[in-house]
């Protein structure tokens, strides 16, 4: 079976672009790029689309991202980017819903052209214009079992708790941040995953400066990690990159499936995703 490739990119929210029209292609040609090359599933950084407001008329703000973003970018993007057996994480965008207080953070997914969507769960404190998404999304893709979790979604275990016992096959994490602290939360906890969930999980973070109100500094690393189990053994299980603080870097991870299989079928190996809860213990001194 051949390997499941996915390119996770930077991307730069402060892109040299001379147009909405430019910041778009700055994306879509790499898309393109990377399926050309051999590439299943591109993955793009979280406010990914925060970019777009610099080169809005003044004072759209986010609701200009979102109505310019979801009304006008997406439906050109899917039927440029509907291409058969491949997918692509379309980073993030404010998202405005009819009817309801407050910006959602939305991922677009492209599946062949098919539209999935999932939302950020958990919010940081400078994110007071969202409100918390309510749906966490498992969709299959080429055989694989695939969760969207987006950058501090990663971080909450209470998640991977969720996703315990779903045969989860891997986590794509669109991230931003901007301290090394920040990108440390997100890669130390993406590989705290991939152990307890027996999963690859695969990073792309924003980078570089931008003159949006929601993202202005941003850096991380690319990363993919894979379980601490001996069918993995043979390979790198904790893939990152130095930490990059503007441009455009690309990553490339081959998933191979057969591994994940198994990982799952040596049950005589422990394994923290595989391990019978049975009745969970209290802590010490809690009232029944």
């Amino acid at each position: 079976m051949n390997p499941f490739v996915i390119d996770a990119w930077t991307f730069d929210a402060g892109v040299a672009a001379d147009s909405v029209a430019g910041y778009v292609e700055a994306c879509a040609q790499r898309v393109e790029q990377g399926w050309d090359s051999g590439a299943d599933l591109v993955l793009f950084p979280e406010y990914t689309w925060a970019g777009l407001e610099p080169h809005l008329p003044p004072g759209a703000g986010l609701a200009g991202v979102a109505g310019t973003f979801w009304d006008s970018i997406l439906p050109r993007l899917r039927q440029r980017l509907s291409r058969p057996d491949k997918a692509v994480v379309l980073g993030t965008a404010p998202f405005l819903e009819a009817g309801k207080g407050g910006l959602l953070n939305r991922a677009p997914v492209l599946l062949g052209g098919d539209l999935i969507t999932q939302d950020k769960l958990f919010l940081t404190p400078w994110e007071r214009a969202f409100r918390r998404g309510d749906e966490l999304r498992i969709f299959e893709f080429k055989g694989l079992r695939i969760a969207v979790l987006i950058c501090l979604d990663i971080e909450v275990p209470e998640l991977s708790a969720l996703l315990r016992g779903r045969g989860l096959d891997l986590i794509l994490v669109p991230s931003a941040t901007e301290t090394l602290m920040g990108c440390e939360r997100v890669t130390r906890c993406a590989s705290a995953r991939a152990v307890e969930l027996g999963c690859a999980v695969v990073v792309a973070p924003l980078t570089g400066r931008c003159a949006s109100e929601l993202v202005d500094e941003n850096l991380g690393k690319t990363a993919c990690y894979l379980p601490s189990q001996a069918a993995f053994a043979g390979g790198g299980r904790l893939l990152e990159s130095a930490v990059h603080y503007d441009g455009f870097h690309t990553a490339r991870f081959s998933l191979a499936r057969h591994l994940l299989t198994h990982a799952r079928a040596a049950t005589s190996e422990t394994n923290p995703s595989l391990i019978d809860l049975g009745p969970m213990p209290k802590p010490a001194g809690a009232s029944s």
